[in-house]
């Protein structure tokens, strides 16, 4: 991980993903309910929010290990949320 700035746009990217792929089986499946789906989207904005605060969080004692950790549990989640996407 090169810098804080770029662990930033990896958690806005992947989950806006997320986000976008939710919608765009929203529009083909028009016909089927959207609580999960909207339940989905939810979860992935309560998880940048999450995320982002732990990023600007400054009382770290080993930055790198707090990044890396943030990182992984950004992969974590992300995973988490595309296999109910995929569950859809």
């Amino acid at each position: 991980m090169a810098n804080v700035r770029d662990l930033k746009k990896d958690i806005n990217f992947v989950l806006g993903d997320i986000i976008e792929a939710v919608y765009v089986w929203e529009y083909t499946n028009t016909d089927k309910d959207t609580k999960k789906s909207e339940a989905i989207i939810d979860e992935a904005i309560t998880t940048f929010d999450e995320l982002i605060a732990k990023v600007n969080d400054r009382n770290v004692e080993n930055k790198k290990a707090h990044f890396k950790a943030i990182n992984n549990e950004l992969e974590e989640k992300g995973r988490a949320l595309i296999e109910k996407v995929n569950k859809l």
